[in-house]
């Protein structure tokens, strides 16, 4: 009977460790909508945020796809001057950089992959929106748009 008990629990160990792996990560990944609205229209991305300092040092490092339609979000907590570089990053990005109003202050289009060079926000922003490149352009996103997320204010 013992026997059977071990080999019982050896069992429900094999199937139930992995999808408590699964859970950790979805939840660690969890995306939040954020929209941009533009002159062609309401743009709507799933974002990764990223508001930590541990967060936003590995940011989308060592990735190497970004599904059309998802972003990471950078979260400063306070508006300030940044720059960020490419360093480990295998996908061209735009970088949004937003203020804390939540209007684009600008957009660094089409960064390049693996590049030590900083990328200056231009100005003090609230957060950073990264995504594919060629979005930006794609959906007519430009400097002055307004994007609704929680951290704005908004939604």
């Amino acid at each position: 009977m013992r026997r059977c008990l071990l080999v019982l629990l050896a069992a429900l160990s094999v199937l139930i460790l992995p999808c408590a792996g699964v859970a950790g990560r979805l939840a660690a990944a969890e995306l939040q909508p954020l929209e941009i609205a533009s002159k062609n229209g309401v743009h709507v991305f799933a974002v990764e945020m990223a508001s930590t300092p541990e967060e936003q040092a590995k940011g989308l490092m060592f990735r190497r796809q970004l599904p059309e339609g998802q972003g990471m979000l950078f979260d400063f907590h306070h508006e300030q001057p940044t720059s960020f570089w490419m360093k480990n990053t295998y996908i061209p990005l735009d970088m949004i950089f937003i203020r804390g109003d939540g209007r684009i202050l600008r957009i660094a289009e089409n960064t390049v992959p693996l590049s030590e060079a900083l990328v200056p926000s231009g100005g003090p922003v609230r957060a950073v929106l990264e995504v594919n490149a060629g979005m930006a352009r794609k959906l007519g996103i430009a400097p002055g748009d307004r994007v609704a997320h929680p951290i704005f204010g908004g939604r």
